[in-house]
């Protein structure tokens, strides 16, 4: 039996592990889609609005080119480039370390306002200026051209950075755009000096959302007073647009991104400027987003698929959903920590999605073998038992104990007498036939009550109450059955003799005693049995019928535990082989006094009195003439009688005479 269900606990092991194997394989194919990336994103979006710090690492300053610049210069985009050659000249003097224009002067203007740009920068040089990307669409191809400052401000001692970004699909800026030739490098390498070595890393670190850097507006760098002296010294100045709504600035939002800020309901718009801001940030305090390492992933998957099968195989439905939980959200915390703690981008959807997928792959299978063990179970004991039994053995399989276990029942065996002469007369076929007949009308009788067939053994039935469910009135039960089943004898016996056959009568043995109950039998063939002295007594019973002219004989076990309604009648005690205790045995009889007669008579008996005995038998057989019993009882009476004086009287009678 151990055997049997190690065998089913490695094949349903196997079915999990096969099961989400493909669960993996479809989670995996499902990472190369544009909806996992969009889903991978929005958590990377959550992570840094969970892990920003809210400040920045270096003292940097946005002078915004922004809706009160507008309104205080009341100048039209493009600014006059002397304008920014005034705000150049009045950051370096008050000690900034490093100034960064993220504007493009790509084309040449008016000379004069050239050449005041041109002397402001060459004053405080190297100031790092924008170069732009243009996309030039054509026919056949789409080409990218570089679009570099004017000539005569690097000459003069500017330096172009480009100030490219790369947003992804849905427009925001994860990745980090901090290479050797951008904007952010040079202002970067500007204040870290040439001794220190820069290396962007993969992903930008955000500060915390828009406004996190110090932003002035533009025109408060321009107009003495509105700035303390010294608010610059020593701090890395960065001017750029940042507007959101003036018709002043034509195309505006062409430096105006999508943040990671928008998922957590914060401005999701962020001007570039500020994004160069985070980089050079990001750049000074080496703490840029790094992926984390690519086997992570596929090593945690492969060390948490058996232990989400194992715990579906062994827990409980709910505890393995709470197991799931527990590790979706322990990988939540991880990815944060790593987030926040070790710089460390580790996407954590694909095992989240993995521990999902398993658990719920498990509990598929899970559910498919009950199911199935479920019909092979109802299949079983269908034949057996009645279908309200193998219902709730269904719902409730513990009821039902592999390997047995000690219960105390009431069996029956049941027997035709003169079967073997009529089955001399009768063909294969028609032997077949009346024997399906017979079991066909007893097998519902001992499933109406309760009771539940052992087996079929040539014209015998065996069948017990009292398991696999527990049944407080099992003897009742298993008496009214045999007093049903002689009933229903009566048409079969009424068919035998209208075919000019001989009449067939049943011999029901009954008696209630502990056995062992369960499934016994080999690996390949096993069958629901009890097993134990008291399925000897029964079958004995029921051979014992023949000498008392009875067709119910039941032990004085199965009596005591039937209602007083039942009236029986004691016939005399017996010995079985293998037994030193005689045990009294009973037979139904409506006759209350021939019931009464024949207890007086056994009692007499026992307690050594022939002459009150035989005057009792004497009263019974008066009113029922001829009583198998009686005639036997009587003659045991007569033979004690006859034994010499003070002889021991042998009051009970061994089965095997009988």
């Amino acid at each position: 039996m151990r055997a049997i269900a190690s065998r089913g606990f490695w094949r349903e092991t196997a079915l999990a592990l096969g099961a989400s194997a493909l669960v993996l394989l479809l989670v995996w194919a499902a990472t190369f889609t544009r909806p996992w990336h969009a889903l991978e994103f929005k958590t990377f979006d959550v992570l840094t609005s969970w892990a920003a710090p809210q400040r920045a690492a270096f003292p940097v300053v946005i002078l915004a080119i922004d809706e009160p610049t507008f309104q205080a210069l009341q100048q039209h985009w493009p600014f006059p480039r002397s304008l920014h050659a005034r705000l150049i000249e009045r950051v370096h003097a008050d000690g900034a370390a490093a100034i960064g224009m993220d504007v493009v002067f790509a084309d040449p203007g008016d000379e004069e306002e050239d050449a005041a740009l041109e002397r402001a920068v060459a004053a405080a040089a190297p100031v790092a200026l924008a170069s732009a990307r243009e996309k030039v669409d054509s026919a056949n191809a789409t080409l990218w051209t570089d679009v570099p400052p004017l000539p005569r401000l690097l000459a003069a001692g500017g330096q172009a950075g480009s100030a490219l970004v790369l947003p992804d699909d849905d427009f925001v800026v994860r990745r980090a755009f901090g290479e050797a030739d951008s904007l952010a490098m040079q202002l970067a390498r500007r204040v870290a000096g040439a001794t220190r070595d820069l290396r962007p890393a993969e992903w930008l670190a955000y500060r915390g959302p828009r406004g996190t850097f110090d932003t002035r507006s533009y025109y408060q760098a321009l107009e003495p007073g509105l700035l303390p002296a010294g608010f610059f010294k020593d701090k890395i100045v960065l001017v750029g647009r940042s507007a959101l709504s003036a018709s002043e600035l034509e195309n505006a939002r062409a430096d105006l991104f999508n943040s990671p800020f928008g998922s957590a309901g914060g401005e999701r718009l962020f001007p570039g400027v500020e994004l160069q801001a985070t980089q050079v940030d990001n750049l000074l305090a080496d703490d840029g987003l790094r992926s984390a390492p690519g086997h992570w992933t596929p090593v945690l998957v492969l060390l948490m698929v058996p232990l989400v099968i194992l715990a579906g195989r062994r827990l409980h439905t709910g505890w393995a959903v709470v197991l799931m939980a527990a590790l979706v959200a322990a990988m939540a915390l991880a990815a944060w920590l790593l987030f926040a703690y070790a710089r460390l981008w580790w996407p954590p959807l694909m095992p989240m999605a993995s521990a999902i997928g398993v658990t719920g792959a498990t509990a598929l299978v899970i559910y498919a073998t009950v199911r199935q063990r479920a019909q092979q179970t109802r299949a079983m004991f269908a034949q057996y038992v009645p279908p309200e039994v193998v219902a709730r053995l269904v719902a409730e399989p513990e009821l039902m104990r592999l390997g047995g276990e000690v219960r105390e029942v009431t069996i029956m065996f049941t027997d035709l007498a003169n079967f073997t002469t009529l089955s001399e007369q009768l063909s294969a076929e028609q032997t077949v036939e009346l024997l399906t007949g017979y079991f066909d009308a007893m097998t519902p009788i001992i499933h109406a009550s309760g009771g539940t067939v052992d087996k079929f053994i040539g014209d015998a039935v065996m069948a017990f109450w009292g398991a696999p469910l527990d049944d407080a009135r099992h003897a009742e039960h298993a008496v009214h059955a045999a007093l049903d089943m002689q009933q229903a004898m009566e048409p079969l016996v009424a068919a035998l003799r209208a075919r000019g056959l001989p009449p067939l009568q049943m011999r029901i043995g009954l008696h209630t005693g502990r056995v062992v109950v369960g499934n016994v039998g080999s690996q390949q063939r096993f069958s629901y049995t009890v097993i134990g002295d008291a399925v000897n007594l029964a079958a004995r019973l029921e051979g014992a019928n023949k000498a008392f002219g009875t067709g119910i004989l039941l032990s004085e076990t199965t009596a005591r535990q039937l209602p007083d309604m039942l009236p029986l009648r004691v016939l005399d005690e017996v010995i079985v082989k293998g037994r030193t205790e005689p045990v009294r045995v009973f037979t139904l009889c409506a006759d209350a006094e021939v019931s009464a007669l024949s207890a007086a008579a056994l009692d007499a008996f026992h307690a050594g009195d022939a002459a009150a005995a035989a005057a009792h038998l004497g009263q019974l057989l008066q009113r029922s003439p001829g009583d198998p019993a009686a005639l036997r009882l009587q003659a045991r009476v007569a033979e004690a009688a006859a034994l010499p004086a003070g002889a021991p009287w042998q009051t009970a009678v061994a089965l095997d005479k009988l």
